[in-house]
Protein backbone atom coordinates (compact mmCIF):
# COMPACT_ATOMS: atom_id res chain seq x y z
CA UNK A 1 0.00 0.00 0.00
CA UNK A 2 2.56 2.48 0.87
CA UNK A 3 4.42 1.53 -2.38
CA UNK A 4 1.38 2.63 -4.42
CA UNK A 5 0.64 5.80 -2.91
CA UNK A 6 4.15 6.98 -3.63
CA UNK A 7 3.85 6.36 -6.72
CA UNK A 8 0.31 8.14 -7.59
CA UNK A 9 1.81 11.08 -6.54
CA UNK A 10 4.80 11.01 -8.42
CA UNK A 11 2.54 10.78 -10.84
CA UNK A 12 0.59 13.61 -10.32
CA UNK A 13 3.80 15.77 -9.52
CA UNK A 14 4.73 14.79 -12.77
CA UNK A 15 2.02 16.07 -15.22
CA UNK A 16 1.96 19.20 -13.21
CA UNK A 17 5.29 19.92 -14.24
CA UNK A 18 4.76 19.04 -17.64
CA UNK A 19 1.11 20.95 -18.12
CA UNK A 20 3.54 24.39 -15.92
CA UNK A 21 5.96 24.12 -18.72
CA UNK A 22 3.63 23.31 -21.91
CA UNK A 23 2.04 26.93 -20.42
CA UNK A 24 5.62 28.30 -20.32
CA UNK A 25 6.38 27.67 -24.08
CA UNK A 26 3.11 28.74 -25.47
CA UNK A 27 3.42 32.25 -23.27
CA UNK A 28 6.93 32.40 -24.37
CA UNK A 29 5.81 31.66 -28.34
CA UNK A 30 2.87 34.15 -28.36
CA UNK A 31 5.30 36.78 -26.69
CA UNK A 32 7.53 36.65 -30.38
CA UNK A 33 4.10 37.11 -32.78
CA UNK A 34 4.10 40.13 -33.78
CA UNK A 35 0.67 42.51 -33.42
CA UNK A 36 -0.16 43.62 -36.91
CA UNK A 37 -0.59 47.18 -37.17
CA UNK A 38 -4.44 48.93 -37.03
CA UNK A 39 -5.85 50.15 -40.16
CA UNK A 40 -5.87 54.23 -40.63
CA UNK A 41 -9.36 55.55 -40.40
CA UNK A 42 -10.45 58.13 -42.96
CA UNK A 43 -11.59 61.59 -41.03
CA UNK A 44 -12.29 64.99 -42.38
CA UNK A 45 -10.28 67.70 -40.70
CA UNK A 46 -10.57 71.68 -39.89
CA UNK A 47 -7.60 73.52 -39.39
CA UNK A 48 -7.69 76.07 -36.67
CA UNK A 49 -7.30 79.39 -37.96
CA UNK A 50 -7.82 83.28 -36.05
CA UNK A 51 -10.58 84.63 -37.98
CA UNK A 52 -13.06 87.80 -36.91
CA UNK A 53 -16.21 86.45 -35.50
CA UNK A 54 -19.52 88.39 -35.51
CA UNK A 55 -20.84 88.23 -31.75
CA UNK A 56 -24.48 87.91 -31.43
CA UNK A 57 -26.71 88.29 -28.20
CA UNK A 58 -29.93 86.28 -28.02
CA UNK A 59 -32.96 87.25 -26.31
CA UNK A 60 -37.04 86.83 -26.40
CA UNK A 61 -38.99 89.83 -26.83
CA UNK A 62 -42.87 90.92 -27.02
CA UNK A 63 -44.03 93.30 -29.71
CA UNK A 64 -45.99 96.38 -28.67
CA UNK A 65 -47.99 99.17 -30.71
CA UNK A 66 -45.58 102.11 -30.77
CA UNK A 67 -48.46 104.39 -30.20
CA UNK A 68 -51.61 102.66 -28.54
CA UNK A 69 -54.14 105.18 -27.62
CA UNK A 70 -57.45 104.04 -25.39
CA UNK A 71 -60.80 105.46 -26.35
CA UNK A 72 -63.12 106.66 -23.48
CA UNK A 73 -66.38 108.42 -23.50
CA UNK A 74 -65.91 112.07 -21.63
CA UNK A 75 -69.21 112.98 -21.63
CA UNK A 76 -72.44 110.93 -20.21
CA UNK A 77 -74.85 109.41 -22.55
CA UNK A 78 -76.42 106.16 -24.41
CA UNK A 79 -74.40 104.63 -27.11
CA UNK A 80 -76.52 104.96 -30.41
CA UNK A 81 -73.89 103.73 -33.03
CA UNK A 82 -70.63 101.50 -33.48
CA UNK A 83 -69.51 103.20 -36.85
CA UNK A 84 -66.24 101.42 -37.56
CA UNK A 85 -64.92 97.81 -38.37
CA UNK A 86 -63.56 95.86 -35.49
CA UNK A 87 -59.87 94.79 -35.69
CA UNK A 88 -59.49 97.03 -39.46
CA UNK A 89 -57.89 99.65 -40.03
CA UNK A 90 -59.13 102.94 -39.53
CA UNK A 91 -58.36 106.72 -40.26
CA UNK A 92 -58.01 109.41 -38.23
CA UNK A 93 -60.72 111.65 -37.98
CA UNK A 94 -62.50 108.73 -38.90
CA UNK A 95 -66.12 108.40 -36.95
CA UNK A 96 -65.87 105.49 -34.50
CA UNK A 97 -68.99 105.80 -32.26
CA UNK A 98 -71.93 108.54 -31.65
CA UNK A 99 -73.57 108.66 -28.37
CA UNK A 100 -77.01 109.82 -28.28
CA UNK A 101 -76.64 114.01 -28.55
CA UNK A 102 -80.03 115.29 -28.23
CA UNK A 103 -79.88 116.67 -24.02
CA UNK A 104 -76.69 118.32 -25.18
CA UNK A 105 -78.21 119.61 -28.15
CA UNK A 106 -80.96 121.27 -25.82
CA UNK A 107 -78.55 122.41 -23.75
CA UNK A 108 -76.35 124.26 -26.48
CA UNK A 109 -80.04 126.17 -27.45
CA UNK A 110 -80.34 127.04 -24.07
CA UNK A 111 -77.27 128.56 -23.64
CA UNK A 112 -77.55 130.71 -27.02
CA UNK A 113 -81.04 131.76 -25.96
CA UNK A 114 -78.92 132.90 -22.59
CA UNK A 115 -76.20 134.70 -24.57
CA UNK A 116 -78.70 136.70 -26.82
CA UNK A 117 -80.62 137.65 -23.57
CA UNK A 118 -77.43 139.14 -22.66
CA UNK A 119 -76.28 140.69 -25.61
CA UNK A 120 -79.80 142.48 -25.44
CA UNK A 121 -79.77 143.42 -21.77
CA UNK A 122 -76.12 144.46 -22.63
CA UNK A 123 -77.20 146.88 -25.32
CA UNK A 124 -79.99 148.79 -23.24
CA UNK A 125 -77.54 149.39 -20.55
CA UNK A 126 -75.27 150.64 -23.18
CA UNK A 127 -78.17 153.23 -24.29
CA UNK A 128 -78.89 154.38 -20.86
CA UNK A 129 -75.44 155.27 -20.09
CA UNK A 130 -75.24 157.09 -23.62
CA UNK A 131 -78.56 158.95 -22.70
CA UNK A 132 -77.44 159.89 -19.09
CA UNK A 133 -74.33 161.57 -20.35
CA UNK A 134 -75.03 164.14 -21.69
CA UNK A 135 -77.94 164.97 -18.84
CA UNK A 136 -75.71 164.37 -16.53
CA UNK A 137 -73.54 167.63 -18.12
CA UNK A 138 -76.19 169.48 -18.05
CA UNK A 139 -76.93 169.27 -14.20
CA UNK A 140 -80.18 167.39 -15.36
CA UNK A 141 -79.28 163.85 -14.09
CA UNK A 142 -77.59 163.25 -11.09
CA UNK A 143 -74.05 161.43 -10.40
CA UNK A 144 -75.81 158.76 -8.31
CA UNK A 145 -78.28 157.80 -11.35
CA UNK A 146 -75.11 157.87 -13.61
CA UNK A 147 -73.06 155.69 -11.70
CA UNK A 148 -76.08 152.67 -11.61
CA UNK A 149 -75.91 152.88 -15.49
CA UNK A 150 -72.56 152.26 -15.83
CA UNK A 151 -72.84 149.69 -12.93
CA UNK A 152 -75.58 148.24 -14.46
CA UNK A 153 -73.27 148.20 -18.36
CA UNK A 154 -70.39 146.16 -16.49
CA UNK A 155 -72.36 143.66 -14.76
CA UNK A 156 -74.68 142.85 -18.26
CA UNK A 157 -71.06 142.65 -19.76
CA UNK A 158 -69.61 139.88 -17.06
CA UNK A 159 -73.49 138.06 -17.43
CA UNK A 160 -72.57 138.48 -21.22
CA UNK A 161 -69.18 137.08 -20.92
CA UNK A 162 -70.92 134.08 -18.38
CA UNK A 163 -73.00 132.95 -21.10
CA UNK A 164 -70.62 133.06 -23.72
CA UNK A 165 -68.40 130.15 -21.28
CA UNK A 166 -71.63 128.18 -20.77
CA UNK A 167 -72.29 128.20 -24.60
CA UNK A 168 -69.23 126.92 -25.38
CA UNK A 169 -68.94 124.58 -22.52
CA UNK A 170 -72.51 122.85 -23.98
CA UNK A 171 -70.81 122.82 -27.57
CA UNK A 172 -67.95 120.84 -26.48
CA UNK A 173 -69.55 118.55 -24.73
CA UNK A 174 -71.97 117.98 -27.81
CA UNK A 175 -68.74 117.18 -29.49
CA UNK A 176 -67.77 114.73 -27.11
CA UNK A 177 -70.61 112.81 -28.19
CA UNK A 178 -69.18 112.29 -31.74
CA UNK A 179 -66.29 109.88 -31.00
CA UNK A 180 -63.49 110.04 -34.02
CA UNK A 181 -60.31 108.36 -34.08
CA UNK A 182 -57.35 110.33 -33.14
CA UNK A 183 -54.75 108.52 -35.01
CA UNK A 184 -54.76 106.02 -38.17
CA UNK A 185 -54.45 102.51 -36.67
CA UNK A 186 -56.29 99.09 -36.24
CA UNK A 187 -59.11 99.28 -33.73
CA UNK A 188 -59.78 96.68 -31.58
CA UNK A 189 -63.31 95.62 -30.51
CA UNK A 190 -65.72 97.30 -28.55
CA UNK A 191 -66.52 97.00 -25.25
CA UNK A 192 -69.82 98.39 -25.27
CA UNK A 193 -72.48 97.75 -27.81
CA UNK A 194 -75.62 99.87 -28.92
CA UNK A 195 -77.62 101.08 -25.87
CA UNK A 196 -75.15 100.87 -23.47
CA UNK A 197 -74.80 104.10 -20.76
CA UNK A 198 -71.58 105.57 -21.31
CA UNK A 199 -70.22 107.51 -18.35
CA UNK A 200 -66.88 109.10 -18.03
CA UNK A 201 -64.01 107.49 -15.54
CA UNK A 202 -61.76 104.93 -16.91
CA UNK A 203 -63.45 101.99 -16.02
CA UNK A 204 -65.62 102.94 -19.54
CA UNK A 205 -63.01 101.74 -22.25
CA UNK A 206 -64.37 101.78 -25.49
CA UNK A 207 -61.48 100.02 -27.55
CA UNK A 208 -58.25 100.81 -28.09
CA UNK A 209 -56.06 102.00 -31.51
CA UNK A 210 -53.00 100.84 -32.41
CA UNK A 211 -50.44 101.95 -34.68
CA UNK A 212 -48.10 99.19 -35.54
CA UNK A 213 -46.10 101.14 -38.56
CA UNK A 214 -43.39 100.90 -36.73
CA UNK A 215 -44.11 98.62 -34.37
CA UNK A 216 -42.12 98.24 -30.99
CA UNK A 217 -40.08 94.90 -29.64
CA UNK A 218 -39.08 95.28 -25.74
CA UNK A 219 -36.80 92.62 -24.41
CA UNK A 220 -34.97 92.00 -21.07
CA UNK A 221 -31.22 92.07 -21.19
CA UNK A 222 -28.81 90.63 -18.40
CA UNK A 223 -27.07 92.73 -15.90
CA UNK A 224 -23.91 91.09 -17.22
CA UNK A 225 -24.31 92.02 -20.94
CA UNK A 226 -24.93 95.05 -20.23
CA UNK A 227 -21.57 95.90 -18.22
CA UNK A 228 -19.87 94.31 -20.92
CA UNK A 229 -21.67 96.57 -23.49
CA UNK A 230 -21.02 99.90 -20.92
CA UNK A 231 -17.33 98.97 -21.00
CA UNK A 232 -17.41 98.59 -24.41
CA UNK A 233 -19.03 102.04 -24.83
CA UNK A 234 -16.48 103.93 -22.48
CA UNK A 235 -12.91 101.98 -24.15
CA UNK A 236 -14.91 101.34 -27.38
CA UNK A 237 -13.20 97.95 -26.82
CA UNK A 238 -12.89 95.31 -23.83
CA UNK A 239 -10.65 92.59 -23.62
CA UNK A 240 -11.59 89.27 -22.69
CA UNK A 241 -9.47 86.71 -21.19
CA UNK A 242 -8.18 84.27 -22.92
CA UNK A 243 -10.02 85.40 -25.74
CA UNK A 244 -9.12 88.52 -27.01
CA UNK A 245 -10.36 92.20 -27.97
CA UNK A 246 -14.01 92.81 -28.62
CA UNK A 247 -14.94 95.57 -30.88
CA UNK A 248 -18.17 97.74 -30.78
CA UNK A 249 -19.65 98.97 -33.91
CA UNK A 250 -19.48 102.44 -35.39
CA UNK A 251 -21.72 105.22 -34.07
CA UNK A 252 -23.31 102.66 -32.03
CA UNK A 253 -24.51 101.03 -35.51
CA UNK A 254 -26.14 97.74 -34.12
CA UNK A 255 -28.18 95.69 -36.24
CA UNK A 256 -31.67 93.97 -34.16
CA UNK A 257 -32.63 91.11 -36.24
CA UNK A 258 -36.08 89.32 -35.30
CA UNK A 259 -36.95 86.18 -35.64
CA UNK A 260 -40.91 84.73 -35.60
CA UNK A 261 -42.23 81.86 -33.58
CA UNK A 262 -41.71 79.58 -36.59
CA UNK A 263 -38.02 80.32 -37.29
CA UNK A 264 -38.50 82.43 -40.16
CA UNK A 265 -36.79 85.72 -40.46
CA UNK A 266 -38.36 88.88 -40.53
CA UNK A 267 -37.40 90.89 -43.69
CA UNK A 268 -36.76 94.14 -42.15
CA UNK A 269 -33.78 95.10 -39.68
CA UNK A 270 -34.44 96.81 -36.30
CA UNK A 271 -32.22 99.19 -34.52
CA UNK A 272 -32.46 99.92 -31.04
CA UNK A 273 -33.65 103.21 -29.42
CA UNK A 274 -34.42 103.02 -25.68
CA UNK A 275 -33.28 101.53 -22.96
CA UNK A 276 -34.53 101.90 -19.53
CA UNK A 277 -32.32 103.25 -16.32
CA UNK A 278 -33.52 101.63 -13.94
CA UNK A 279 -32.85 97.57 -13.24
CA UNK A 280 -36.02 95.32 -12.71
CA UNK A 281 -35.11 93.90 -9.16
CA UNK A 282 -36.79 90.51 -9.29
CA UNK A 283 -34.81 89.75 -12.27
CA UNK A 284 -31.72 91.07 -12.54
CA UNK A 285 -32.70 92.78 -16.22
CA UNK A 286 -32.58 95.89 -17.73
CA UNK A 287 -35.87 96.58 -20.69
CA UNK A 288 -34.36 97.90 -23.95
CA UNK A 289 -36.65 98.27 -26.98
CA UNK A 290 -35.75 97.94 -31.13
CA UNK A 291 -38.12 99.49 -33.60
CA UNK A 292 -39.04 97.67 -36.47
CA UNK A 293 -41.06 98.88 -39.63
CA UNK A 294 -44.25 96.98 -40.01
CA UNK A 295 -45.89 98.14 -43.64
CA UNK A 296 -47.87 95.20 -43.86
CA UNK A 297 -48.83 95.06 -40.03
CA UNK A 298 -47.60 91.30 -39.95
CA UNK A 299 -46.22 91.65 -36.15
CA UNK A 300 -48.79 92.36 -34.37
CA UNK A 301 -48.62 93.71 -30.15
CA UNK A 302 -48.24 90.97 -27.68
CA UNK A 303 -46.16 88.65 -30.41
CA UNK A 304 -43.37 87.10 -29.32
CA UNK A 305 -39.78 87.44 -31.14
CA UNK A 306 -36.79 86.18 -30.68
CA UNK A 307 -34.49 88.85 -30.97
CA UNK A 308 -30.67 89.23 -32.37
CA UNK A 309 -28.36 92.21 -31.68
CA UNK A 310 -25.84 92.15 -34.42
CA UNK A 311 -22.94 94.66 -34.40
CA UNK A 312 -19.86 93.78 -31.92
CA UNK A 313 -16.90 91.78 -33.17
CA UNK A 314 -14.27 89.29 -31.77
CA UNK A 315 -11.21 89.96 -33.61
CA UNK A 316 -8.65 86.33 -34.00
CA UNK A 317 -11.26 84.13 -32.19
CA UNK A 318 -10.48 80.33 -32.28
CA UNK A 319 -13.01 78.33 -32.53
CA UNK A 320 -14.38 74.74 -34.26
CA UNK A 321 -17.28 73.09 -35.45
CA UNK A 322 -19.41 72.31 -32.80
CA UNK A 323 -19.83 68.57 -34.05
CA UNK A 324 -15.74 68.18 -33.85
CA UNK A 325 -16.09 68.81 -29.94
CA UNK A 326 -16.81 65.62 -27.51
CA UNK A 327 -18.36 65.46 -23.71
CA UNK A 328 -16.39 63.76 -20.83
CA UNK A 329 -16.65 63.79 -17.30
CA UNK A 330 -14.14 66.44 -16.74
CA UNK A 331 -15.38 68.87 -19.27
CA UNK A 332 -14.94 69.17 -23.08
CA UNK A 333 -12.24 67.74 -25.34
CA UNK A 334 -11.64 67.21 -29.45
CA UNK A 335 -9.50 64.63 -31.23
CA UNK A 336 -5.92 66.57 -33.12
CA UNK A 337 -3.95 64.60 -36.02
CA UNK A 338 -0.66 64.92 -34.40
CA UNK A 339 2.68 64.69 -36.48
CA UNK A 340 2.28 61.05 -36.63
CA UNK A 341 -0.78 61.35 -38.30
CA UNK A 342 -2.18 59.66 -35.29
CA UNK A 343 -5.24 60.77 -32.98
CA UNK A 344 -4.55 62.95 -30.10
CA UNK A 345 -7.24 63.78 -27.25
CA UNK A 346 -6.73 67.69 -26.17
CA UNK A 347 -8.96 69.26 -23.39
CA UNK A 348 -10.36 72.66 -24.30
CA UNK A 349 -12.13 75.22 -22.82
CA UNK A 350 -15.27 77.13 -24.73
CA UNK A 351 -16.96 80.08 -24.52
CA UNK A 352 -19.63 81.40 -26.57
CA UNK A 353 -21.19 79.47 -29.95
CA UNK A 354 -21.89 81.36 -33.43
CA UNK A 355 -23.69 78.95 -35.69
CA UNK A 356 -21.95 76.05 -36.26
CA UNK A 357 -19.44 76.64 -34.53
CA UNK A 358 -18.08 77.37 -30.92
CA UNK A 359 -15.47 79.51 -29.58
CA UNK A 360 -12.66 78.27 -27.76
CA UNK A 361 -10.95 79.96 -25.24
CA UNK A 362 -8.21 77.66 -23.89
CA UNK A 363 -6.77 74.33 -25.36
CA UNK A 364 -5.96 75.29 -29.13
CA UNK A 365 -3.46 77.30 -31.00
CA UNK A 366 -3.72 78.32 -34.42
CA UNK A 367 -2.50 75.12 -36.71
CA UNK A 368 -4.23 72.61 -35.13
CA UNK A 369 -5.83 70.23 -37.03
CA UNK A 370 -9.15 69.00 -35.60
CA UNK A 371 -10.60 65.52 -36.39
CA UNK A 372 -14.94 66.49 -37.36
CA UNK A 373 -16.14 63.77 -38.93
CA UNK A 374 -15.00 59.92 -38.04
CA UNK A 375 -14.80 61.00 -34.25
CA UNK A 376 -16.99 58.17 -33.07
CA UNK A 377 -14.45 55.78 -34.93
CA UNK A 378 -10.94 56.46 -33.33
CA UNK A 379 -9.30 56.57 -30.12
CA UNK A 380 -5.72 58.11 -28.67
CA UNK A 381 -3.19 56.82 -30.94
CA UNK A 382 -5.27 55.47 -34.18
CA UNK A 383 -3.70 56.21 -37.09
CA UNK A 384 -6.40 58.29 -39.27
CA UNK A 385 -6.40 59.38 -43.08
CA UNK A 386 -7.35 63.36 -43.91
CA UNK A 387 -9.91 62.31 -46.53
CA UNK A 388 -10.90 66.14 -46.74
CA UNK A 389 -11.19 69.40 -45.04
CA UNK A 390 -14.44 69.84 -43.84
CA UNK A 391 -16.81 72.86 -44.67
CA UNK A 392 -19.42 73.91 -43.45
CA UNK A 393 -22.79 73.26 -45.64
CA UNK A 394 -25.01 75.72 -44.34
CA UNK A 395 -24.40 79.65 -45.71
CA UNK A 396 -26.03 81.18 -42.47
CA UNK A 397 -23.07 79.52 -40.53
CA UNK A 398 -20.62 81.56 -42.96
CA UNK A 399 -17.63 83.31 -41.13
CA UNK A 400 -15.99 86.27 -42.19
CA UNK A 401 -12.46 86.14 -43.44
CA UNK A 402 -9.65 86.56 -41.07
CA UNK A 403 -8.00 89.82 -40.45
CA UNK A 404 -3.79 89.73 -41.42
Amino acid sequence: MPLNKTSDTAMRLYFFFQSLLLAFLLFACESKVEKSPLPAVEVTQYVVEPKTLPMVYDYVGFAQSSHAVEIRARVEGYLDTIAYQEGQLVKEGELLFQLDPKQYQARVEQSKGDVAKQEALLENAKLTVRRLEPLYKQEAASKKDLDNAIADKLSTEAALQTAKAQLLDNEINLGYTTILSPITGYADRSNYREGALMTPGNNNLLTTLSVLDPIWVYFNVSDYDILRIRQMQNKQAINVPQVGMTTLPQNNGYVVEGLRSDGSVYPYKGKLDFGSPTYDQSTGTLLMRAVFSNPQAEIRPGEFMRIKIHGIERPNAIFVPRRALMQKKEGMFVYLIDKQGKAAAQDVAVGDWYGEYQIITNGLEPGDKVIVDGINKVFPGMPVHVAENWASAQSSSKIPSSKE
